[in-house]
């Protein structure tokens, strides 16, 4: 099945910046069969399991975390570039392969205690995901796990996500 999704990823070279192997999942959005694929991919892990919110990255991870949050019948939490939220937010930053970004939640999106998920499209360096998981903690939220669609193990983003449980449906 995540042969499937492996399949339908297409390489785009020199994309954001020269040296990038950008790996495109618009054909996995655009195929109805598979974009459930992956949803379900995520969804189904948390079968028994009791969760609160879905946290998504800003943007590709809204695309699966909303869906997801659907599936399971609880709210969406976005994590956003600074200064895109209307509200009061917590704020972190950090760095990423090719520069450094800050990012930030509402203040009132989740409460002490509830159990999340994260999601987003692609773990490279851990960066993005662990800046997300810095704002669920500074809420006083519980990770139960965090998802992502792809993972690129050859930059080693995992490790810096090691106190967290994570999946990848395809790992390059």
């Amino acid at each position: 099945m995540y042969d499937e999704l492996k399949a339908a990823v297409r390489d785009v070279p020199d994309f954001p910046i020269k040296g990038i192997l950008f790996k495109d999942i618009t054909p996995i959005l655009h195929d109805g069969r598979l974009f459930r694929i992956a949803v379900d991919s995520f969804a189904d892990r948390q079968k028994g399991k009791k969760i609160d919110a879905v946290v998504g990255i800003d943007a590709r991870g809204f695309i699966f975390a909303g869906a997801v949050a659907y599936k399971l019948g609880v709210g969406f939490v976005p994590v956003r570039k600074k200064g895109k939220l209307p509200y009061k937010t917590v704020v972190t930053s950090y760095t990423l392969e090719y520069g450094s970004e800050t990012s930030e939640m509402h203040v009132d999106s989740l409460k002490k205690g509830d159990n999340v998920i994260i999601v987003d499209d692609l773990l490279a360096t851990g960066g993005t995901a662990m800046a997300a998981a810095t704002l669920v903690k500074q809420l006083g939220a519980n990770i139960v796990e965090i998802d992502f669609l792809i993972e690129l193990s050859f930059l080693k983003g995992r490790e810096r996500l090691k106190d967290y449980p994570l999946f990848a449906a395809i790992v390059y």
